[in-house]
């Protein structure tokens, strides 16, 4: 990202505007990703992200693919906006007299911007796994018979975002949101430390020693590769905040009291391949995803909006 003050209504309304481009025409393989993660030896139902998506189509019908999307439709805009305008604000401050930055200041920059994050990621991310999964669990009992020895008790009922959250919060309150804040933490920051320098630097290649800001589709690209690189290098940790998580377990399925415990019980029974699973699917959703998000930042459409909007903040 270029290594320059912009107004921060328009940093939020570039990383909104891309937040919800890009889960829109993502979020069908980010549900996969969440249900390949959370299935355990003994209780598999897919094969592959082609195969979860098709029999998720056939049981729960098209728009089945987009359970949960309004949780990150809504969260997504402030979510991205906080990413992209606390790592140009480090960026910023970490600068001196306009100089490149080094390694070392860029990884920083990433760090704060992946904390900073996690205020609005923590919760969004609860919300969206308990709706995606939920589909999953209920094939699978009814696949053993569950349901109807159990009737209604058996079968997850289709709560929507808000039912949860004030589920959540009636029973555990502000800290049931966060649930798996720790490990959150553990996935976003390594994410940003990779993510921000990688793309700084590749999109600095592109562009080679042409002044100003890069072509959009040597950002695009460069989004895209820097993304997908960060989201596979962190995919084990996003399997154990996927798995801490989740509210509702199929059956025969192991709870997990932390982090620790997590790793523990899937090495032990699953082995270090499940650490790997939905990683092609989350780097399918993240490649996308930031190439997107960088090539809105980097044509200004929010400063666009900004300047033809009457008496705009700017």
């Amino acid at each position: 990202m270029a290594d320059k003050q912009i107004s921060l209504p328009a940093k939020l309304i570039n990383g909104g505007i891309a937040g919800l481009i890009g889960v829109t025409c993502v979020f069908p393989i980010d549900l996969a990703k969440t249900r390949l993660q959370n299935q355990q030896n003994g209780s598999r139902l897919y094969t592959s992200m082609s195969d979860c998506l098709i029999k998720t189509i056939r049981s729960e019908g098209y728009f089945g693919t987009y359970r949960g999307a309004a949780v990150n439709l809504t969260l997504v805009t402030p979510e991205k906006a906080i990413k992209l305008a606390a790592n140009d604000f480090f960026r910023y401050h970490l600068s001196t007299d306009g100089k490149k930055l080094s390694l070392l200041r860029e990884m920083i920059a990433g760090c704060g911007a992946g904390t900073c994050q996690v205020i609005v990621t923590t919760p969004m991310e609860m919300l969206k796994i308990q709706l995606q999964d939920a589909g999953r669990i209920n094939a699978q009992r009814k696949l053993i018979g569950q349901a109807a020895a159990g009737g209604g008790a058996a079968e997850v009922r289709n709560l929507t975002g808000l039912q949860i959250t004030k589920e959540l919060l009636r029973n555990q309150g502000i800290s049931g949101l966060y649930r798996g804040l720790g490990a959150t933490l553990l996935r976003d920051v390594p994410f940003s430390i990779i993510y921000f320098p990688l793309f700084a630097n590749l999109n600095d290649l592109g562009k080679g020693d042409v002044e100003g800001p890069a072509p959009f589709y040597c950002s695009f690209l460069s989004g895209c590769l820097a993304g997908s690189t960060a989201a596979v290098a962190v995919n084990p940790v996003d399997v154990v905040k996927t798995r801490l998580q989740s509210l509702t377990r199929g059956s025969q399925e192991d709870t997990y009291s932390g982090v620790m415990d997590c790793i523990n019980k899937i090495l032990r029974k699953e082995g270090p391949s499940a650490f790997l699973k939905g990683a092609y699917c989350r780097a399918l959703v993240i490649a996308p995803l930031f190439g997107i998000a960088q090539v809105v930042y980097f044509l200004g459409v929010g400063e666009f909006i900004l300047s033809i909007l009457p008496g705009a903040w700017h």
